[in-house]
């Protein structure tokens, strides 16, 4: 698999780097919380991310003064497993070099998508990338094993928490997974152990 820049071309149609951040002190309080011993983690807000300066900047500059969360997704990961989309952009940071395994919301087809449509981007340590909200995304992937990765989330507040309580009344209102979150989910994911709905057709991609 290529695995493509969020600085090519390519990324237009997924998302844009965010300039005029200063993500140093972010980036310091990402690498004192520890890696897990395997797998990954994820907290949708983290009162040390959020104590960060760049935080009131994200909140005020990149949303535009909505009210947010900064957490983070942490861990060592290589394959794709599920995608998911928001009604919003997302916001990432990695402290490392880290790869995006992206897709678009229109190219689901009769509420499948076959992952021969994903596509691989790296993203450079400390950039500030926006992922827009017909991106589907999931779970970064390491380039170095050794590291693991850690990104941090910005989000609107509330996303990723508790699924609210619905009865389904279309195709779609199947894949909320949680709040503000739509997952589709490949057959050899923990997640369609759990429940997802299996909308992810081919190959399980492992950029390993």
């Amino acid at each position: 698999m290529k695995i493509l820049s969020v600085n090519d071309p390519e990324f237009r149609c997924y998302g844009k780097v965010l300039e005029g951040y200063d993500t140093e002190e972010l980036i310091s309080a990402m690498n004192s919380i520890p890696l897990p011993d395997k797998g990954t983690a994820y907290e949708p807000g983290i009162e040390k991310l959020e104590a960060c300066g760049i935080f009131s900047q994200l909140r005020d500059r990149a949303y535009g003064g909505m009210p947010i969360q900064l957490g983070m997704c942490w861990g060592h990961n290589t394959k794709l497993n599920c995608l998911e989309y928001h009604r919003d952009s997302e916001i990432n940071i990695g402290t490392d070099d880290f790869v995006l395994l992206l897709a678009k919301e229109d190219e689901i087809e009769d509420g499948v998508l076959d992952t021969a449509k994903v596509k691989a981007f790296r993203v450079p340590a400390g950039t500030v990338v926006e992922v827009y909200a017909t991106a589907l995304h999931y779970a970064p992937c390491h380039t170095d094993a050794a590291k693991g990765f850690r990104v941090a989330v910005a989000l609107p507040l509330g996303t990723n928490t508790e699924k609210p309580d619905i009865t389904p009344g279309n195709a779609e209102d199947r894949l909320l997974w949680a709040r503000n979150k739509w997952l589709l989910a490949h057959a050899e994911s923990a997640e369609a152990g759990k429940g997802a709905v299996i909308a992810l057709i081919g190959n399980n991609i492992d950029i390993a």
